[in-house]
């Protein structure tokens, strides 16, 4: 056996700092990986309120719509019977055909715009959440 030499030494020892300098490299790597993951999940926290307040404020402007909705049928009501002079019956056959007129427009509307071709995932999604519903 060969005593090792300056050459193999100093070889060995560039092989040592270039395994040390990959591992430092590495460490901050997944310490970059790591901070950033961690903003990921505190900024999905903050989007994630932020749409559930969203939601709920939508939800308090659909009740107040709804409300306004029925409270100006009502007046309808009374104006097609007091003014016009309309039986209640008459005004509120009215008044519930103009609501099916409406309603039958939206769903048409609404219908078409829902058709098309969905993503797999959308598709497995309301297939879910469907299920979901229906309790199967």
């Amino acid at each position: 056996m060969t005593p090792p030499n300056d050459t193999d030494q100093s070889q060995a020892r560039q092989r040592g700092v270039g395994r040390e300098a990959a591992g430092r490299v590495g460490a901050l790597m997944t310490s970059v990986m790591d901070l950033h993951v961690r903003i990921a999940l505190q900024e999905a926290d903050r989007e994630k309120r932020r749409l559930i307040g969203g939601a709920v404020l939508l939800m308090g402007g659909l009740v107040a719509l709804l409300l306004a909705l029925v409270a100006a049928e009502l007046a309808l009501l009374l104006w097609l019977h007091l003014q016009q002079g309309w039986p209640w019956t008459q005004a509120a056959l009215v008044v519930a055909g103009l609501n099916l007129l409406l309603s039958g427009l939206l769903l048409r509307v609404g219908g078409r715009m829902t058709r098309g071709p969905y993503l797999p995932a959308t598709m497995a999604g309301l297939t879910k959440t469907t299920r979901a519903l229906l309790g199967r």
